[in-house]
């Protein structure tokens, strides 16, 4: 298999800067979507720290000492601890930044990232906030992760929680982001890849504006995949455009 990708972010129709990052880094398979928050442009700056940072992590334990600082979790793939740790690593400099900082405090930023194995056939897919990961497959599509929210966490602790009850909790509040503690805990999975595999990184620009099913129906059909995130990124804006929208479309071709 061979793997292509093209990503796109655009402010919206409502906002006047945009606080999106996202990267293709073709070179490690490694492919990323930042959603920064803060005052000011602090956002901004929180979301490309973290795509730097990760780029840079992997660039530098390339050979060696993979997850330096942070020891190896024996039970993660060295795959799995290299992401793991990469997104740690950014964690730590964004909160430094921001408490050294006095015109960035407070800042901080989602990011989901995919990281491909073609050699062992899978993917693994790390995110710590909303930015989401899916998977579209034969026309249906599989969202890979959990927002990290605060209605998402009522859920799992009170599943038969009243409709009533949760109508009333704020839908934008995010309750786990890279700088918000000088440590941060990192969801991973780990997903199987056959040929005609598309995944979809995006900030909840797209997601929470255009539904799931609206999402695979593109991706299934533009194959050009600038073009098809370019799309993507239309949706978004034909639903208001409330907020900055990224999207990052990781293609697997025999």
């Amino acid at each position: 298999m061979r793997i292509l990708a093209s990503g796109l972010t655009d402010v919206g129709l409502q906002r006047d800067h945009n606080e999106d990052t996202f990267r293709c880094l073709d070179e490690y398979r490694l492919y990323l979507v930042a959603d920064g928050m803060g005052g000011h442009n602090s956002g901004e700056i929180a979301s490309a720290m973290a795509a730097e940072g990760m780029r840079s992590f992997f660039e530098s334990t390339e050979k060696d000492d993979a997850t330096w600082p942070f020891p190896v979790d024996p039970n993660l793939s060295l795959q799995e601890n290299r992401l793991s740790a990469s997104i740690k690593v950014a964690n730590k400099q964004i909160f430094d930044r921001s408490c050294s900082d006095q015109s960035t405090h407070g800042m901080g930023t989602t990011i989901v990232g995919l990281l491909v194995c073609l050699e062992r056939g899978i993917a693994h897919v790390a995110h710590v906030g909303d930015s989401r990961a899916y998977r579209v497959r034969e026309g249906r599509i599989e969202l890979l992760t959990r927002d990290h929210s605060l209605v998402n966490d009522y859920l799992m602790m009170m599943p038969d929680m009243p409709k009533e009850a949760m109508d009333i909790l704020p839908r934008n509040v995010i309750t786990r982001a890279l700088g918000m503690q000088d440590s941060v805990v990192v969801d991973l999975g780990t997903e199987d890849i056959r040929p005609g595999d598309r995944f979809v990184l995006c900030s909840d620009g797209l997601s929470g504006q255009v539904p799931d099913e609206r999402i695979s129906e593109i991706v299934s059909h533009e194959r050009d995949l600038s073009q098809c995130a370019k799309r993507l990124v239309e949706e978004s804006n034909k639903a208001g455009g409330e907020d900055n929208v990224t999207v990052v479309v990781v293609a697997l071709e025999q």
